[in-house]
């Protein structure tokens, strides 16, 4: 549907924490199909709530690769259960 005209919409920064080796893994899948990060958890946040998958066999195989080069080995079943690390909360502004 190339020809469909483009949505405009607002964007907004946000500072969203997730797990370092997930983001890893969404960083690389990005930079690999030369989008943003904003732009892929959009398309995969959009898929999501239609209940469909956002990735092609082609792209879960990237995905596999990315896992495994970033040593990421947690699955779906890990996703309520990440606990944050005590002690490596980021540093406020101004804080020393």
């Amino acid at each position: 549907m190339s020809d469909d005209p483009k949505l405009q919409v607002e964007r907004v920064q946000t500072g969203v924490r997730m797990e370092k080796r997930i983001l890893k893994v969404l960083k690389g899948f990005a930079e690999y199909h030369d989008m943003t990060l904003g732009d892929v958890l959009e398309g995969i946040v959009l898929h999501a709530f239609d209940g469909k998958t956002p990735f092609s066999p082609a792209s879960l195989e990237r995905i596999r690769e990315l896992k495994k080069f970033y040593g990421l080995d947690l699955d779906s079943s890990a996703s309520h259960r990440l606990k944050e690390i005590k002690g490596k909360a980021p540093r406020r502004k101004g804080e020393k």
